[in-house]
């Protein structure tokens, strides 16, 4: 088997493990519904910086934090990321312990979505003709979620917007996955 096939199998199994982990997150979010979400909020970005240091230290992958720094354009961008990134969690932290986990669920399928269209307007991506027609199952799948769900999904637009932008700031951002998280949460806190 080439590298490649080893990654390209590695990375199915990363996604799978992490979309099944964030499938549970509304169990996990609906047992502290007896805590204010902006305190589980708080505690998830002490907790995350805690557990980033952590790894950053035992990594020994802390030499960009100097050179970062003094980068007030790096420092801006992430700043603007941990913004969304902040929002996002809050809002669905205050969804799913009120009960909005269908709207949050609906969130984060409108999200790829809105990536695409972000992707094509601000970094001139442009999908092949068989990635519009699964753009195009995607679009009636949530087209069709939101008429049954009855309502403007506001909730589940919020979450979708927020990561989109999120992640398009994350598109444009130098550090790599683990310091940029760091940075963010760093920020946050």
């Amino acid at each position: 088997m080439r590298s490649s096939e080893r990654e390209g199998r590695a990375g199915l199994l990363y996604g799978v493990i992490a979309h099944g982990l964030w499938g549970f997150f509304p169990v996990y979010w609906k047992q502290l519904s007896g805590v204010a979400s902006s305190q589980i909020l708080a505690y998830r970005m002490v907790l995350s910086l805690v557990f980033l240091i952590f790894l950053l230290v035992a990594l020994r992958r802390v030499a960009w934090i100097k050179p970062i720094l003094r980068d007030g354009k790096t420092i801006a961008l992430y700043f603007l990321a941990a913004v969304f990134l902040t929002f996002n969690w809050g809002t669905y932290i205050w969804a799913v312990n009120a009960g909005y986990i269908v709207e949050t669920s609906l969130g984060y399928f409108i999200n790829p979505l809105i990536n695409v269209v972000l992707g094509a307007f601000f970094l001139a991506e442009r999908p092949r003709k068989g990635q519009w027609f699964a753009i195009a199952v995607a679009a009636c799948g949530v087209l069709f979620l939101t008429v049954q769900y009855g309502q403007p999904p506001w909730i589940a637009l919020l979450l979708a917007m927020s990561f989109a932008c999120y992640g398009l700031i994350k598109k444009k951002a130098k550090l790599e996955a683990l310091e940029g998280l760091s940075l963010e949460t760093a920020l946050v806190f």
